[in-house]
């Protein structure tokens, strides 16, 4: 055997060990808000790689997909889903309280708090629009180089799943681009994505206002290394995937909400 074969043996060898290490990255393009959540966990539960968590706010095994996310009319109406563990009085207040204000008692941080200071990132933002709506420079960033940290000040230190908010203005639409580093897609996702639609929402009602201008949303695309399903989740999403009744609602269990930081913003 020459050297080129034993290089092609040993591939192949390590592509059928099914222990390999491969990330597998998959992409859905959902119409709506509600299609993106179903799509997201239908491909996490049939695709997903076992992941145990060994460190986080939650060490348990789930399941999971590194995954991109299209949603090309993210304000089609309803925005949440009537089998989604939250319901949109609940999301107007993410995106008030933790997305576009950023004040929440009893929380060491939020991400508008992060969009807030020190730099009111979302002002700056709006002000640059309003000059020039060809800017591409325009990124919001939540997560700060102190978020390496396990600690900070003596105490345990979870850094926020949603790092980035990127912007582009495209034939007058706003366009988000968002990167998660973690991501519940049960509890968290539904929540996330219809919150940042409200976001994009007010976002370009204030460019608008400031500029004189007519601009639009558009789509939201979305990034997660690691969008997952807890194990505590897997009999409700398989309850939600295949129910045993076509006729009968799937049981959502609202108890998941604010069971962690993580399903309330996927922190």
């Amino acid at each position: 055997m020459g050297e080129v074969d034993r290089i092609v043996s040993k591939f192949r060898s390590v592509e059928n060990s099914g222990d390999n290490g491969v990330m597998k990255h998959v992409k859905v393009t959902a119409f709506d808000c509600p299609d993106a959540w179903f799509q997201a966990l239908n491909q996490i539960w049939n695709q997903g790689d076992t992941f145990q968590v060994g460190y986080g706010s939650e060490t348990t095994e789930t399941k999971k997909l590194n995954l991109t996310i299209e949603i090309t009319h993210p304000e089609t109406r309803p925005l949440v889903s009537d089998k989604a563990p939250c319901d949109i009085k609940y999301v107007q207040g993410y995106a008030l309280e933790y997305l576009w204000c950023g004040e929440k008692q009893d929380e060491t941080y939020t991400y508008g708090s992060r969009l807030n200071h020190p730099v009111n990132q979302i002002e700056e933002a709006v002000k640059r629009y309003v000059q020039e709506q060809r800017d591409r420079q325009v990124t919001l960033v939540i997560r700060l180089p102190d978020d390496i940290r396990k600690s900070i000040a003596a105490e345990r230190h979870e850094p926020p799943c949603l790092s980035l908010i990127d912007t582009e203005i495209l034939e007058g639409k706003m366009h988000l681009t968002c990167y998660f580093r973690s991501w519940d897609a049960y509890a968290g996702l539904p929540a996330n994505i219809a919150g940042l639609q409200l976001f994009n929402e007010a976002f370009v009602k204030d460019i608008n206002s400031l500029g004189n201008l007519s601009l639009e949303t558009g789509k939201l695309i979305f990034h997660s290394k690691n969008c997952h399903i807890y194990q505590r989740q897997f009999k409700l999403v398989e309850e939600l995937l295949k129910p045993k009744n076509s006729d009968k609602k799937p049981r959502i269990a609202q108890t998941m909400m604010g069971t962690s930081e993580e399903t309330v913003k996927e922190k």
